[in-house]
This record gives C-alpha cells, structure tokens and sequence, in this order.
C-alpha cells in the first residue's frame, strides 16, 4: 500500500452520512464494484460476519447507504444518498444480504458476488478508517486495490502471453498475473487509460473481458513514490535542516508523496477549508432531521452565549459552538469533511476555525493551520489506525484533538517543536476513549467527545504554548495507541455491544428510531 496522504486519509473525504468508515467508504466500496460489472448490475448478495462489526451497525451507520449508493454510481457527497433505496428499486437492483460466518479477518469486512444475466464476479473489501479503503480479493484473487490508481482487470486463461502482449501495447505503472476462480492480469496506472489504450487490450488473443476500475481517491499513487519524511521525528530532523515551520513540511511532504505542486496543495487544502466553514455556517442557521436522536442544539447555545449565560469559557464557548454545528449538520444529512472522520468531523474545523475567527486571521492561516494539523495525522494514519473499530474512539476524536492542538499552536505563533509537544499531550490524555454508539448512531456520546477532543485540543496547545513538557515523544504515543486500541473489547469498539450503547436509555432511543433505516 501507498504511504498516507493529507487528502486521501487525513482531511477528507468531503460527505454526506454518519460514519465516513461506513458511509464514504462503503460508496466508494460499491463504485469500485459497479466498475467490475461495468455498471450493470442486476443482483448483489452482501456477506457480513457476526465476528465484525457491520451485522450491527450497517443499517443505522450509513453501510447501507454509502454502498447502494457507489452500486448506482453516487458519489459521497451526492446529495441523492438519503434516497438510496428509492434509486435501488428505480434501477431493478435485487440485494441480498447474509449474516455468515467465514473468518474475516477485518471488522469492516465486506464480501460480495454481483451479477447480471451475462457474468458475475466476487469481491471482498475492507473500510480501514476515515473513508479509506482496500480491495482485498477479486474473483479469488488477492489483490491491494484502494483507489489510488486507474485499473485495468484483464480476464484470461493464457496469463503469460496476454501479460507479454499487454507490456507492449500500453504504458502502466504495474502489472501482475493474479490466479483464482478467474484469472486476470492487473493493470495499474497513475494516468487515465485512453479508450485507445482499452481496445489495443481487448483485441488480444486470448482475452475474454476487461473491467476498468477508475480511482475513487483524490490524490492518485504512481510508481516510486518518495517521502521527505514517515514519523514525526524525521519530520522534525527535515524541518529543522531546512528551516521550515509545520505547515510547510505538510505541503513538502503531501507534494511528494501525490506528484502535484505546492501551489496545487495548497488550493486543495483551501477547497477543504472552505467546505468546512460552509458546514458551521449551515450549522449555525439550524438543521432539522426527523431520523436522528438531537435535534438542533447549537441555536440554544448560540442565544446562551448572546445573553451571557453561560460560564466565561472565552475562545472555548465559540469552539464548542462550532463544533456542535458541524456535528448536527452531519447527522442531517449534510455535506462535512471527515477529518479524520465524520464520527470526529466537528473537532478540527471547530476549534482551528473558531480560535481563527476570534483571533481574525485570515483564509490563508487558517489553510496553514489546517495543514499542520493534516501532517501530524499523517503519522497516526502511517501508524496506526483512524478506525473506531480497530481503536476505540481514541482512534478518531483522539485522533482528531491531536491533529487540532497542533494546529491551534500554529495559530498561536507557536514553533514546530511546541505543535508536536501539543499533539503528545493531546494524544496522551485520549488513550482508552471507547467507541460505544448510543441507538447504533454516531450523535450520541459522540458530540460530547468531540467537545470534550476540542477542548482538550484547546488545553494543551496553552500547555505547549507554555513549554510544558510532553515527555513521551509524539511517535511513542501513536504507536501506545494502536496497541491500546487492540487491547480494548471488541464490544467497545464500535460493535453497539457495549459500554453506552446497553444501557435502558439506550435501548429506549434504539425503539423510538427503530422505524428508520437510513442512518
């Protein structure tokens, strides 16, 4: 697999849904699977292991939604998506899904055979954190296809004569001979293949059918790929050899690691910022949503502050407003970007944006801030994990106060080395957090730790600002926390099997939203 990129699996995917583990990943899961079938599909039987965690959650966390929507060909932000079932029966789409025990290895596992009258093909799949994902298996072949790359899927019984053909017809990155159930050579390239490219294939002997897979990430991979830079103390050692700040070290190592231009990361990150202030703005107007557990909150907070009720809680009253916004636009269905989640989506536009707004600095700032925070996610992305079910919610809004504190120091004025300190700290105090979904949504106590992950954000850039010392360093903490993550029950990452999610009031809200089957 590629190494991680600030876009591909740290700031983004920009969304509709819940869960960007469940909803953006299992869409761009079903693109990827529509593009095997060349779009016409007929028949889906979905298998889910009672062992992971989709049995549970993939009615009420959006799976159902993101990946019928990548069936008929939506993207993750298409704003059809809460209509997903409608689009189904509109495209004569039968699916079937099984509860079946088959020893998947990855809790978010999703095996699949998808036919129409002519052919089918089997895929299994797996959603590894924030949106990302990995096609493991094509027809019984292993495979690592997550997106990054145009895919040719060539079909054939005579593997080495077609490959020899093949290598010199068209330009590729990579090419390799996969037997199982069908035999096929894998083509990837960093460029589009031309319809050109397609017919030269197709013409050879002994080819009987080509599936063209096309990326579902934003950032594309491409031969020889290298970085500045893998942990956080190289990233250190290069900054300091160069003379750079943070976030300059974010745009030196995402340039190398997509093949694009600084100018061009930097546009990207503003694009991101903009979408991000845009969903506090929806926010803030007030959202409603029949199928979720809270409605609008934010306005009462909103008039509390005007009236100055609450406590004086200074810059941390505007962040928890903001991240709350963001939070309630989410659960309706509205666009966020998932940094590094959506179950996380509210902690880093909330307190970088809402420090930055009080603090009147400008668009450009708040980019450079955003990109700080982006390239410390980087290391925990490289290294550990973004998935709840994997790593407890330490891995998401633990995750995400981390990557914020660093960006808040930035804005301060801090140093390189005071944005580390900040995001040990930050990372340190979230060691243990538990993923226990209240009703199977991502609102309940997830808001509450968003809030608690932005004001802890909020503490310890204060407490770097001050030159207090982290003590373990920023890469020791990463490392504690996939192994922290591992040691947590299964029941209390993200399987609604315990912790909150068991209890009488629980169950209530499960009851009440029992109706309601989109998320």
């Amino acid at each position: 697999m590629a190494c991680s990129s600030i876009f591909n699996d740290v700031i983004g995917p920009v969304m509709r849904g819940p869960s960007s583990s469940h909803s953006a990943a299992a869409c761009r899961i079903g693109l990827i699977a529509r593009d095997l079938i060349a779009g016409n599909i007929e028949n889906v039987v979905i298998d889910y292991d009672p062992n992971g965690s989709l049995v549970t959650t993939h009615e009420s966390q959006g799976s159902d939604m993101g990946l019928y929507s990548g069936l008929l060909g939506w993207n993750p932000d298409d704003e059809k998506m809460k209509d997903f079932m409608q689009g189904i029966k509109e495209a004569g789409i039968n699916i079937k899904v099984n509860y079946t025990s088959y020893g998947a290895k990855h809790p978010n596992t999703y095996r699949m055979k998808i036919s129409n009258s002519q052919i089918s093909h089997t895929m299994t799949a797996i959603s590894t954190g924030g949106g990302a994902i990995e096609i493991t298996e094509i027809d019984g072949a292993e495979v690592s296809v997550c997106g990054d790359y145009y895919e040719l899927i060539v079909y054939t019984d005579n593997l080495d004569d077609v490959k020899s053909s093949i290598s010199s017809a068209i330009n590729f990155d990579f090419l390799e001979c996969k037997k199982g159930l069908k035999n096929f050579v894998e083509i990837k390239s960093h460029t589009q293949f031309s319809n050109s490219d397609i017919e030269k294939v197709k013409v050879i002997s002994g080819v009987k059918n080509v599936s063209y897979l096309k990326p579902v990430l934003p950032v594309l991979s491409r031969k020889n790929v290298n970085v500045p830079f893998l942990y956080c103390s190289e990233m250190q050692e290069y900054a300091e050899k160069k003379n750079l700040n943070i976030w300059q070290t974010a745009v030196d190592y995402e340039s190398s690691r997509g093949g694009i231009t600084e100018k061009e990361v930097f546009e990207k990150m503003r694009k991101i910022v903009h979408i991000m202030d845009q969903s506090i703005k929806t926010g803030l107007k007030g959202t409603y949503y029949e199928d979720r557990i809270l409605q609008c909150q934010s306005a009462g907070f909103k008039e509390k502050m005007a009236k100055k009720v609450l406590l004086d809680g200074g810059v941390l009253n505007t962040i928890v407003l903001y991240v709350t916004a963001v939070m309630e636009v989410k659960s309706s269905m509205g666009v966020i970007v998932a940094a590094p989640t959506a179950g996380s989506c509210g902690t880093i536009p909330g307190s970088i944006l809402g420090a930055a707004h009080l603090m009147n600095k400008d668009e450009s700032e708040i980019v450079k801030a955003m990109l700080a925070a982006g390239i410390i996610g980087v290391f925990i992305s490289e290294h550990s994990t973004f998935s709840a079910e994997i790593g407890g919610c330490q891995a998401e809004c633990g995750a995400a106060s981390s990557m914020a504190a660093a960006g808040l120091v930035y804005l301060a004025g801090g140093t390189l080395k005071q944005s580390i300190a900040a995001a040990s700290m930050a990372l340190q105090n979230s060691l243990g957090m538990i993923c226990d979904p209240v009703g199977n949504r991502v609102e309940v106590p997830c808001l509450g730790k968003n809030v608690m992950a932005a004001s802890n954000a909020v503490s310890c850039a204060n407490m770097a600002l001050a030159n207090f010392d982290p003590v373990v360093t920023f890469d020791e903490v990463v490392d504690t926390m996939f192994d922290v993550g591992k040691s947590l029950p299964h029941e209390l990452r993200c399987t609604a099997l315990g912790g909150l999610s068991i209890t009488p009031s629980a169950r209530a809200v499960e009851k009440r939203l029992k109706k309601f089957k989109l998320c």
